[in-house]
């Protein structure tokens, strides 16, 4: 558990340097099976837990993360390391800067232990369109891990750091959560800087946390969180102590009929069912039935969107100043992408269905507004099937739809979060809690009773 590993860090009874130490050899033995990483900070990791470890004999006050092993998705800039996006057209670009992000987690102690797989350029659902191979889930071996963030949801499960930082654009932080049986956090648009993000799409991208428990997931959100001066998206909205998690109770919890319509595999529905009542049973809560629509209408909203906004955001990948030009190295998902967003902008003279796609993410996002005045939180599944097997061949419509539940968060601009339900077939299934935008502390007390 972190807060109890961090309370041995700080007291001295266990080393940072010990703490990486072990992790490293953890990777060095078992990730070659896995591939999770795609870079590992060895030299950089232990000299800097070195001087965690110096500060605490010389009693010296150390940050919130003394010592923890954190896991960077590798579209987020470190300094120094390579940040290829998974792609072979930045295979040999490395960072110039931090990304706010990692400059709050080394101003607050924690330990960049490595670089993480990814689809590439984040364009995928399954952790399989990486350019240097696909990512093993480490709780179902043979099958996907999800993503786009496959690697850092793969590393957290698999023990090789303490804490992961991921992206979520349409669920790409909670859609491997829940293959891996972990928690993920999708903060609010806005909550966290994206500055220093290679993004796949500016409107609907967030930076958030994985890790195996609650308070480690919190924590992380806590250190990230705030508004910066170098992203003018972000909010300056009060940022409680996330990680003091409180016993809640007497939730309004929202569920939808028109979610389960969306799950393809109707024992996820059910066993998401029976976890939301041991929650009602445990905190004396309520079940309230709401209307959500045009959730139907994620998928064929969000697409659209990502694609014409990732195409733009490409164009600075011309040969000339970050790499190899993208158009000649990229991968199929990655061409389908930029192809596709250069047609739907172009698209009758106006980017007519770009504009349609707007119309309807703001109808999407009306819908949970008007939802959150009758109930506090949404449940519902992360995936509407199990993760397949890697190289099988499913649809592109197929891999689309592993977003269904998770896109409408993004869209809204709301907070949301994944724990652990159970497991089907021996392999995990999530459970997905959505809060009102800035509400993480409520999403997060909620997550903590699960």
């Amino acid at each position: 558990m972190i807060k109890e590993k961090l309370a041995q860090i700080k007291s001295g009874k266990f080393t940072a340097e010990r703490n990486i130490q072990e992790f490293l050899k953890k990777i060095k033995q078992e990730d070659k099976k896995i591939n999770s990483f795609l870079y590992v900070a060895k030299k950089e990791a232990l000299k800097q837990a070195k001087e965690i470890d110096k500060k605490i004999k010389e009693k010296k006050k150390v940050g919130k993360l003394a010592g923890l092993a954190i896991a960077v998705k590798s579209c987020i800039s470190v300094c120094g390391m390579p940040i290829t996006c998974a792609s072979k057209t930045l295979e040999n670009y490395k960072g110039t800067f931090d990304a706010d992000v990692v400059r709050k987690i080394k101003a607050e102690d924690g330990i960049i232990i490595g670089l993480t797989n990814m689809d590439e350029f984040a364009s995928g659902s399954s952790g399989e369109t990486s350019a240097y191979g696909a990512t093993q889930n480490p709780k179902a071996l043979g099958r996907i891990p999800g993503g786009s963030s496959s690697g850092s949801a793969a590393a957290v499960a698999a023990d090789f750091c303490d804490i992961a930082l991921g992206t979520d654009t349409g669920g790409s932080i909670r859609n491997p959560a829940s293959h891996c049986g972990i928690i993920g956090i999708k903060p609010s648009y806005g909550r966290v800087s994206r500055y220093g993000l290679v993004d796949l799409s500016m409107s609907l991208d967030q930076i958030g946390s994985l890790c195996k428990d609650v308070f480690g997931a919190a924590l992380m959100i806590e250190v990230i969180a705030g508004k910066s001066e170098k992203d003018p998206t972000t909010y300056d909205e009060p940022i409680k102590n996330y990680s003091n998690l409180k016993s809640e109770k007497h939730f309004r919890i929202g569920i939808s009929k028109d979610f389960e319509a969306l799950c393809t595999d109707k024992r996820i529905y059910k066993l998401v069912m029976e976890k939301t009542a041991e929650l009602i049973k445990k905190t004396a809560s309520q079940i309230i039935n709401i209307n959500l629509k045009h959730v139907k209408l994620a998928v064929q909203t969000y697409y659209p969107l990502v694609y014409v906004e990732f195409f733009s955001g490409t164009r600075k990948f011309d040969g000339r100043r970050f790499g190899k030009k993208i158009e000649e190295t990229c991968g199929e998902e990655v061409l389908r992408r930029i192809l596709g967003g250069k047609e739907i902008s172009r698209a009758e003279y106006g980017g007519q269905y770009y504009r349609k796609a707007l119309a309807t993410k703001k109808e999407i996002a009306k819908d949970l507004e008007e939802a959150f005045k009758k109930v506090d939180i949404i449940i519902s599944p992360v995936t509407p099937r199990l993760p397949h097997k890697i190289g099988e061949k499913i649809s592109v419509e197929d891999m689309y739809a592993y977003d269904a539940f998770t896109i409408p968060a993004n869209l809204a601009g709301i907070c949301a979060g994944v724990v652990p339900a159970g497991e089907i077939d021996k392999t995990p299934v999530g459970l997905q809690v959505m809060a009102p935008a800035f509400k993480e502390d409520l999403l997060l007390s909620v997550l903590n009773e699960l």
